[in-house]
């Protein structure tokens, strides 16, 4: 779509604070309103339809729209939306009890073409992976993430984050 269309979704998204958490249907409203100017195959469409679903708390009506996306080729349109697409839906399917899928479908991503997204992915995917008892992992991801923004002791960090997940440690 074009720019105007991407800012004039922004400025709806810019509002959602505002929104009472029991007004999620207007503020869907609002966001299936610009959907309605979009060809009927854009993968932009169900994309944002579930943003807005999953922002509203209904993980469950997301991700069948997050699927339809990526389905559509999302990718080739926003490689940036794509990537987003895929950490909500990992999220959401943790959500409602499907961490494992959550962990398959983040797990390729680490070794993605790097973003600002990277910690995204990782705190996602930790979550996931505590869905599944996996804590040590999911701490490792975590602290491995934190370790490159600390002022001091990233080297400390990324060691201990390594070690978790080590073999015998």
């Amino acid at each position: 779509m074009d720019q105007d269309w991407e800012e004039r979704v922004a400025a709806a998204w810019a509002t959602f604070e505002s929104y009472a958490e029991e007004d999620g249907a207007a503020f869907r409203a609002v966001i299936d309103e610009l959907v309605a100017e979009l060809p009927a195959d854009s993968p932009l469409g169900p994309f944002e339809r579930a943003c807005a679903w999953d922002s509203t708390g209904h993980s469950d009506r997301a991700v069948p729209l997050y699927r339809e996306a990526l389905a559509r080729g999302l990718d080739d349109v926003s490689r940036y939306k794509g990537r987003r697409t895929r950490i909500q839906l990992a999220s959401s399917l943790r959500n409602i009890g499907h961490p494992e899928a959550g962990v398959e479908l983040l797990t390729p991503e680490l070794d993605a073409e790097s973003d600002e997204l990277d910690d995204a992915v990782r705190a996602t995917l930790a979550l996931c992976l505590a869905g599944l008892g996996r804590d040590r992992e999911g701490l490792s991801l975590v602290l491995g993430a934190l370790a490159r923004h600390l002022p001091r002791y990233q080297r400390s960090m990324a060691n201990y984050a390594r070690l978790l997940v080590e073999p015998g440690a």
